[in-house]
């Protein structure tokens, strides 16, 4: 005999009536579109005082927005030039640094050892 006994039996949910009073179902897609308000558009968006919108998965700046900021373009551009210059200048003293040191250090190697061998050899010799 259970302890609080078999009187836990869930009732059985009725049937439901009908999926759905609204008959928006039984609209095509079009319909329903213009109906319930499915048709977004372009997103777009207002970002520092450019307007933006998203068209062929890039976003691009619409038309009259950037035509006032050509001259402010232009000198973003030349000194991004300027700055990529820079940076692969950079990098390559950084490898030409890279390359000295290991040499220097290869050569440091050679000659502790050759001291050692010195060292060695002296010692054999008294």
């Amino acid at each position: 005999m259970p302890l609080f006994g078999n009187s836990f039996s869930p009732k059985k949910t009725p049937p439901r009536k009908w999926a759905s009073l609204s008959n928006l179902h039984f609209l095509d897609r079009s319909t329903r579109e213009v109906e319930l308000g499915l048709e977004y558009g372009t997103p777009s968006m207002n970002l520092a005082g450019q307007s933006l919108k998203f068209e062929n998965g890039q976003w691009v700046a619409e038309s009259g927005s950037f035509m006032g900021d050509r001259r402010e373009l232009q000198r973003l551009r030349k000194r991004n030039q300027q700055l990529e210059e820079e940076n692969n200048l950079l990098r390559l003293k950084v490898d030409i640094l890279l390359d000295m040191l290991s040499e220097t250090t290869a050569e440091s190697h050679l000659m502790e050892k050759e001291l050692e061998e010195l060292k060695q050899h002296s010692r054999r010799r008294k």
